[in-house]
């Protein structure tokens, strides 16, 4: 017998069944809801692939080497920055692959080089890395709460410095010193079943003689000037008899006591003669421009050509650069081209790990690794994709070598001391380390060293090496340490103390009127100080540009910059242009000039113009990274509106460029 419920209570059952039904089925629809909002990174969801959320970054990513982005980025939004994005994150994934597969090139052991990666680091390796540069330098002086009024004058609390530069009275002019050959010899042995059985060796002749470049090729036509073109030694003459005197030969402490002068003989493979080859007579002449103009000659005898022939790591190092260097200039590809790169880059490392393992040999050491970052900007193409150990990784070595060497002392010393040989290995350590710290946002390693020499009106040689005063260089090095200080966190108003600091030491360093002038002599010889003037002054603006870049609501557009950057492009008519120009000793000042440049400003034409006239030059090296990451800047600022950071762009676009 069936029991009959009353209505209300029937009816209070009905509805707690449909309650049951609709809360059972929210509960479905708010699950696939939330499902739906787990879809992975961005990075991805554009390469269509399950993610598994990992935070800060997703395992997929992280093994690949790629940025991860939870936060939708701008390029989501548009189906051509979409495209562009996934164009750049296969190229990463194929780099990635390539590395992997130089991985089996050699078994792994203990002493096995470091894996080759031309990936960025993820941001746990990366910070990791920044912390501790900044603890050696940040956390030490500048601290920017260092006492500038020590040893200066003070005015309205600000620091004044003697502005002029008390440097050495060089000695005998380089015109005593006549041009000379170098006989390269090149030993090569063969081998059957690990014999020897034969052993040739052949002699080249390399000449450091180089006539001056022809004026019009170089220069615009100045007003009232008379171009005539001599001799070599003519022009030598003239330049002196002018007051324009070259730095003395002695004026750094090299690595090698002896220059090679005479002949060196350097111990290759048959199949690498052509590298070596191709080297010193293309590659060689691009590295140190200006030392060659103040000391012509020295950087292949006294620097290049004595590494080749006793540093072995320096020797690969030097032809896996001339490898790239002939795939980038002459369209070489395939995978001879390729496998000569990887071989020598690879044997480069596996030295320099042994070398390490040993504790020895430190000069030697240093010298190719810095070979290995610097000689880089001199050559390869924006797009290469073979993989490499990004600069700053191979920096941080160099760096720890330097301190083990105690260079950084050395370089003090010089400022109590009549004594005048800044260590070249320093010199280029401090030019690559300032300029380096400005690509990826943090303090120099060797601040403090910069700023006593500051302090001291010391000089480093980095004027006699690459063209810029020292003083100017060491105020490039102070803003970088204001900018990793903003980036840390300083509060806006401490932040614009320091700049009108800053800003007021770099007032400091302006020559006097009519500072600017042509750099030839009137029979088209470079004149080596006039060109360093000319030079400094572009530096000069940069710093300036790079310094306003740090004001809270900086913008390109303003009076005050658009001035900045059409003075800085005035100046570049007093630098000689085209191929034996040297507008790649110029990267980092065009990269700041530029990245900070309007549509249609003087700046954009000229730079238009030097490209030109440098022609395929303008495509490799670090000037052809730098156009490259401009054009890409460009595009983006112009497309969004509002101004975009070059460093956000290398960043998204995975790219590890020292640009300098």
């Amino acid at each position: 017998m069936s029991t009959q419920l009353p209505a209300s209570i029937q009816q209070n059952s009905t509805a707690a069944m449909v309650g049951q039904k609709t809360a059972a089925a929210n509960a479905k629809s708010a699950t696939k809801m939330h499902r739906r909002s787990r879809s992975g990174c961005f990075t991805c969801r554009l390469r269509r692939k399950k993610c598994d959320e990992g935070k800060p970054t997703c395992k997929a990513c992280k093994h690949l080497g790629l940025s991860c982005e939870y936060k939708r980025p701008v390029w989501w939004g548009n189906n051509d920055q979409r495209k562009r994005q996934k164009e750049t994150i296969k190229t990463i994934i194929k780099r990635t692959k390539l590395t992997e597969k130089v991985a089996q090139m050699a078994p792994m052991s203990a002493d096995t080089p470091p894996e080759l990666s031309y990936s960025l680091p993820t941001s746990d390796t990366y910070s990791d890395t920044m912390d501790r540069d900044r603890s050696l330098s940040v956390d030490s002086q500048f601290s920017l709460e260092y006492d500038f009024n020590q040893g200066a004058n003070v005015n309205n609390g600000y620091a004044h410095f003697d502005s002029q530069v008390h440097g050495p009275q060089y000695a005998p002019s380089l015109g005593s010193y006549p041009p000379y050959e170098v006989d390269v010899k090149t030993e090569r042995q063969m081998f059957v079943n690990d014999i020897p059985t034969r052993r040739d060796s052949s002699i080249s002749t390399f000449s450091t003689f180089q006539p001056p470049p022809t004026p019009h090729s170089t220069l615009p036509s100045f007003p009232h000037e008379n171009w005539v073109h001599e001799d070599f030694y003519d022009g030598r003459r003239a330049s002196i008899s002018a007051g324009e005197e070259s730095a003395d030969f002695g004026f750094f402490d090299f690595t090698h006591s002896q220059p090679t002068t005479q002949q060196a003989e350097i111990q290759v493979e048959e199949c690498d003669k052509r590298l070596l080859d191709h080297f010193i007579d293309n590659v060689l002449r691009l590295i140190f421009p200006v030392l060659e103009v103040n000391q012509h000659g020295s950087a292949r005898s006294e620097v290049i050509l004595p590494a080749l022939e006793s540093n072995k790591c320096y020797l690969h190092c030097c032809l896996s650069i001339s490898a790239l260097h002939l795939k980038a200039t002459r369209g070489l590809q395939g995978e001879q081209i390729d496998s000569d790169i990887m071989r020598h880059r690879y044997a480069t490392i596996s030295e320099l790990c042994e070398a390490l393992n040993r504790d020895t040999d430190h000069l030697q050491i240093l010298e190719a690794t810095l070979g290995m970052i610097f000689f880089q900007c001199s050559v390869g193409r924006p797009d290469d994709c073979l993989p490499d150990i990004p600069w700053h990784q191979h920096f941080q070595a160099a760096s720890s070598l330097v301190y083990k060497l105690e260079l950084p002392r050395a370089l003090t010393e010089l400022n109590h001391s009549t004594r005048v040989q800044p260590p070249f290995n320093m010199t280029l350590t401090a030019w690559i380390d300032i300029l380096g710290a400005t690509m990826v946002g943090r303090a120099p390693i060797f601040a403090d060293t910069y700023r006593e020499k500051h302090l001291s009106s010391s000089t480093s040689g980095l004027c006699e090496l690459m063209g810029c005063d020292d003083r100017v260089m060491y105020l490039i090095s102070e803003i970088a340490c204001l900018e990793a200080l903003k980036l840390e966190g300083m509060d806006d108003i401490q932040l614009c103390d320091h700049i009108h600091a800053l800003a007021h030491q770099v007032d400091l360093t302006e020559p006097g009127p009519n500072a600017i002038a042509s750099p030839f002599s009137s029979n088209g010889t470079i004149r080596p100080r006039q060109l360093a003037k000319n030079m400094t002054a572009v530096f000069r603006f940069a710093a300036r540009i790079y310094l306003c870049s740090l004001v809270p609501g900086f913008d390109r557009s303003s009076l005050s910059i658009v001035d900045l950057v059409n003075k800085l492009a005035g100046c570049l008519d007093y630098i000689p242009a085209g191929p034996e120009g040297f507008d790649r000793s110029l990267v980092w000042p065009l990269l700041i000039a530029g990245a900070h440049s309007t549509p249609g400003s003087s700046f954009r034409h000229s730079f238009r113009n030097r490209i030109e006239r440098l022609g395929e030059h303008a495509e490799f090296g670090s000037f052809g990274r730098m156009v490259r990451l401009l054009q890409e800047v460009w595009s983006q600022t112009e497309e969004r509106g509002q101004n975009v950071h070059w460093r956000d762009v290398m960043q998204q676009k995975g790219w590890d460029f020292l640009l300098i």
